[in-house]
Formats: structure tokens, C-alpha cells, sequence
């Protein structure tokens, strides 16, 4: 179904959920400006894109960097036109409480995780603006309602980007923009793996640890990358034309339950 058909998508993060959501977008037709850290995983969804017949522009950018998320919202309404959508999906989670995270670190996870979605707002709005509107997504967590411990930074960064969605759809509603955000439970990711392996590296049964993960969502799974790009298509389709200012949780019903024994 090309219910993209003539768009622009700009996502960020380009393994995870970014990989299946930009593959979601590009299904859908639409043209693709993806942003992401590892150059080893923007040549790997620069091939699958291409391989899927999809135009897609994939650069090397860190999103915490102004001037880079400035020159890659450049670089694509050069080539595409304009911007239509804006997923996004980047982040880096560290573990630690407030005594043993860092400042550095701290600041590394406010400026990515959050500090990427002010700037694709600041540089790529005005884009959106030009074509008449469009719509925003920001992948947040549960983590953002109720966090586990060892996890101050990332957490927070949850909770913010839940704030800065409201405020963002309400500063662009008259402008045709609207503005939700997406709070996934235990997601087949990067992130999960690491989390995962924890301190025992190769020797973690990956699988084995996903399962006991999974035991902790009533649906007895984790969630697979696709099924959160499915429900962000649809937040940037015309189909959630009435839907802003909003969080939707696909977290296997994880928090439905919390303080449920």
C-alpha cells in the first residue's frame, strides 16, 4: 500500500527501530533522508533501501550536533524537495544512578536523546511548514512512566521527550503540524541486546535472555522492531489525521499492570 506515495520522511537512527521504520516509510513511497552515528549501519540500511527500490539519502551525522542536523535537512530538500515527516528514533542509554553517571554521559543522553528532536524541530519544521504541514514522532519509552533502577540518564531523557511532544504539537497544530510520540516495553533492538549481555558478553544466550524479558510483558514477548514502525506509520499517515499532542504505549500491555501483584 503507498500511503507515502510522494512524501519525505527524515528519521534518525538507522538500526532498530529507525532501520524498520525508515523500511516502513519507504514501502509506503516515500523518499528517505535517514541520520545515524555508525557508518557501518548506514551502508547496511543504505544497501537494504536500495535493494527495496527505495530513494533514500543515508548520512553520517551525529544528531546531538547542530550544524550536522543542519546540513542533512539541507542536503535532503536539495534532493527531495522538502520534508513531509519526522521520525525520531536515535538515542544512546547509559546505566547509573545520579552519583555514579558522569557529567559527561548525562550530557550525552540529554543532547541525543532529546537535544536531536529540538534540533530535526528547529532545522526541518520550516520545511514542513513550506508544504503545508506534516507530522512528527518521537520514540520514547516506557521508562518514561516507570523506570527501573540504574538508569537516571535515559530515563529522564524518556520523560522529557513525552514533554517536549506536547509542546511541540501544540506550538505547530495551527501550522497543519502534528506532533505524537511512541513509548515501547522490550523491543528486539541494539539497545535490548546490550542490555542483554550486560557484563557477559558472548557468553549471554541472547534469545534465552529476550525470553525472560518477555515474561515480563502480559503478551509473553518482546516486541519486534516492525510492529513499533507500524504503529508509527500510522501516526504519520493520514489515517491519524485527528491525532496529536498524544503518547501511544506498545509495550505489551508491560505497564498496564505495574503494582499489579
Amino acid at each position: 500500500m503507498k500511503d507515502f506515495e510522494g512524501k519525505v520522511a527524515l528519521v534518525t537512527g538507522t538500526t532498530g527501530i529507525g532501520l524498520a521504520t525508515a523500511s516502513r516509510l519507504a514501502a509506503g513511497g516515500a523518499a528517505i533522508i535517514a541520520c545515524g552515528i555508525d557508518k557501518g549501519a548506514n551502508a547496511a540500511m543504505q544497501e537494504s533501501l536500495a535493494r527495496a527500490g527505495a530513494d533514500a539519502l543515508v548520512r553520517t551525522v551525529d544528531v546531538s550536533v547542530s550544524d550536522q542536523v543542519r546540513d542533512a535537512v539541507a542536503a535532503g530538500v536539495a534532493r527531495f524537495g522538502g520534508i513531509d515527516v519526522i521520525v525520531n528514533s536515535a538515542a544512546v542509554h547509559p546505566y547509573g544512578t545520579a552519583t555514579t553517571t558522569d557529567w559527561q554521559t548525562w550530557n550525552r543522553a540529554m543532547t541525543v536523546n532529546v537535544g536531536s528532536i529540538y534540533l530535526t524541530a528547529h532545522f526541518g519544521i520550516p520545511e514542513m511548514i513550506k508544504r503545508g504541514g506534516g507530522a512528527i514522532v518521537n520514540v520514547a519509552s516506557v521508562q518514561g512512566f516507570a523506570c527501573q533502577q540504574n538508569v537516571a540518564a535515559y530515563a529522564t531523557t524518556k520523560g522529557a521527550i513525552h514533554t517536549l511532544t506536547r509542546s511541540l504539537a501544540l506550538d505547530y497544530a495551527a501550522s497543519g503540524i502534528r506532533v505524537n510520540s511512541v513509548s515501547p516495553g522490550s523491543i528486539r533492538t541494539p539497545i535490548l541486546e546490550r542490555a542483554a549481555r550486560g557484563d557477559g558478553g558472548s557468553e549471554v544466550d541472547i534469545e534465552e535472555a529476550y525470553r525472560r524479558f518477555g515474561a515480563a510483558h502480559p503478551l509473553g514477548r518482546i516486541g519486534e522492531p516492525e510492529e513499533v514502525a507500524e504503529l508509527i506509520a500510522f501516526l504519520c499517515s493520514s489515517k491519524a489525521s485527528f491525532c496529536t499532542g498524544a503518547d501511544y504505549r506498545i509495550d505489551g500491555g508491560l505497564t498496564a499492570g505495574i503494582g499489579v501483584k
